[in-house]
């Protein structure tokens, strides 16, 4: 399976779909307008009279063709022969035939030359017509327009256009004036030269106003488009955003109902990715904690009926022995016995009650220590000292290898004593005579290592692994002696001076029991 692209974060998702959406927008924008110009330009623009002249079809006699180059409304063409006759036309909009003077009249095509006409009544009551000519070449209006005046008769009074007329006929004062007429030369197949005429409409104000308001109707598209791209981005957002947050939602639901669920990968932003995970790790941790809880729970109901156990049994012997001295069953001479054994009970009674109470105080929150620099060397050789006389009586012998250099540590003495006494009765109470203890010191730049060890009878696997659990004991019928609190209490001392307490898994050669005491060193 394919890994997924990582998603942006929520803010470069917003700013994304924000600058694609105005994006959009001018597009859209963009293309209403090209239509609108386009429709506008097709209503107004005249039809390509420049691709009909150069059209091989001209010349070849194929007039019929030359129709798609004119637009609906936009001008119409005919052609006529070297004498004037109508050879083709696109519309019923030209004579049959005209003159070649009356074709001279028709104002050029090719020379772009407009005939503005002002008619002027004199105060003679003679009407005259005032006709400048003005050519353009190349876009730039030429700076000698032509005049000409012609009166009632339309005979040249004043001026010319050029082409030596002293007086015109009315057909042909209309065709030099018509302002839509214009003529353009081609060579015939006979070798004479047609003439095409180009009747093109001028746009007036009247029809561009008109022309504009039709076309304007194609930005009513806008809303629409507007409403589908708003939709389209609103239902992308969704999918980004709300699908993964939905997921959450579901997950967060289902173990507010105490029912197990894991969000895994909602996708989307990586916000909303990143407290998936979160959310992930804490039900993990919760699901972590609610098996602890179980644990805890079953230990301590099992601490309860340890501790029950352990109470009861010198209890019940106590109070047996104490009834049948006070009832008279115990002969005179037994009663000494019995006195001893109550006594021997009372003092296990009194071992149990302080080991639970030093249990508890180490386990309090308020436990502290008081550490004082102390070379772990020299403290270790004065306790080994002091326990050599019950070491020896109990049948044990000693090994002891400690560094001459010293190796400083913070330690608390009273509570590191504890830890070394439970540590050496627990051998003391577990092995045969003649079992050898070892004690050795090592460092390294930062820690301290004390191993103590035994070549006795060694621990049981099964017990290994709960060795420094409350009330671990070697027998589970809880019938030896101790309160199985000893080394609990000597790893939570451990603990307070900042280093640990293991049963080495693999002892050195010779022992069967080995230990393992790691502390800071002081600086």
């Amino acid at each position: 399976m394919k890994n997924k692209a990582p998603s942006g974060t929520l803010f470069g998702l917003l700013v994304r779909s924000y600058l694609l959406f105005t994006l959009t927008l001018l597009l859209i924008a963009a293309g209403l307008f090209w239509l609108w110009n386009t429709g506008l330009n097709r209503a107004i623009q005249p039809a390509d009279w420049d691709g009909l002249l150069r059209d091989p079809a001209l010349e070849a006699g194929r007039y019929g063709e030359l129709e798609r180059y004119l637009r609906p409304g936009q001008g119409s063409f005919a052609v006529y022969d070297g004498t004037g006759t109508q050879l083709y036309a696109s519309d019923r909009g030209f004579d049959r035939s005209y003159t070649p003077g009356e074709l001279a009249c028709v104002p050029s095509y090719e020379a772009a030359c407009i005939i503005d006409v002002y008619d002027k009544t004199q105060e003679d009551g003679t009407l005259r017509h005032l006709l400048i000519k003005t050519c353009y070449a190349d876009g730039a209006d030429d700076t000698s327009p032509e005049l000409m005046v012609l009166n009632e008769s339309l005979q040249v009074v004043f001026g010319g256009l050029g082409d030596g007329r002293t007086a015109y006929t009315r057909r042909e004062y209309q065709l030099l004036t018509s302002g839509v007429l214009f003529r353009a030369s081609f060579p015939l197949a006979d070798g004479q030269d047609g003439t095409v005429l180009l009747r093109i409409p001028s746009v007036s104000g009247e029809s561009y106003v008109a022309a504009y308001q039709r076309s304007w109707r194609v930005w009513l598209l806008f809303l629409p488009l507007y409403l589908l791209a708003t939709a389209l981005f609103i239902w992308r957002l969704r999918r980004k955003i709300d699908r993964p947050l939905r997921r959450l939602n579901d997950a967060v639901a289902a173990q507010a109902e105490n029912r197990p669920a894991r969000v895994g990968d909602c996708g989307g932003p990586r916000e909303i990715r990143c407290i998936g995970e979160s959310f992930d790790r804490f039900a993990d941790r919760l699901a972590e904690s609610e098996a602890q809880r179980r644990q805890l729970d079953q230990d301590r109901q099992k601490l309860i009926a340890d501790i029950s156990h352990d109470l009861k049994t010198p209890i019940t012997v106590i109070a047996g022995y104490i009834d049948a001295i006070c009832d008279g069953k115990v002969p005179p001479q037994e009663q000494e016995r019995y006195l001893r054994a109550i006594q021997g009970k009372a003092e296990a009674l009194t071992e149990l009650v302080n080991a639970f109470h030093e249990y508890s105080k180490v386990e309090h929150p308020e436990f502290v220590l008081h550490p004082e620099h102390t070379d772990l060397c020299e403290f270790l050789r004065e306790y080994l000292a002091g326990k050599y006389e019950e070491i020896d009586l109990a049948g044990f012998s000693l090994e002891v290898s400690i560094p001459e250099r010293p190796v400083c540590c913070l330690l608390d003495p009273m509570q590191f004593r504890r830890v070394l006494d439970n540590l050496l009765s627990n051998a003391l109470r577990h092995n045969r005579l003649g079992t050898v203890l070892y004690f050795s010191v090592s460092s390294t730049p930062r820690t301290a290592l004390l191993r103590m060890g035994d070549n006795g009878g060694g621990i049981p696997p099964e017990l290994a692994r709960h060795i420094f659990d409350p009330f671990v004991v070697g027998s589970e019928a809880r019938s030896g002696r101790g309160s199985g609190l000893g080394l609990s209490i000597t790893r939570r001392i451990m603990e307070k001076h900042g280093g640990t307490i293991s049963l080495n898994p693999h002892p050195a050669p010779g022992c069967s029991t080995e230990f393992l005491l790691e502390l800071p060193l002081d600086p």
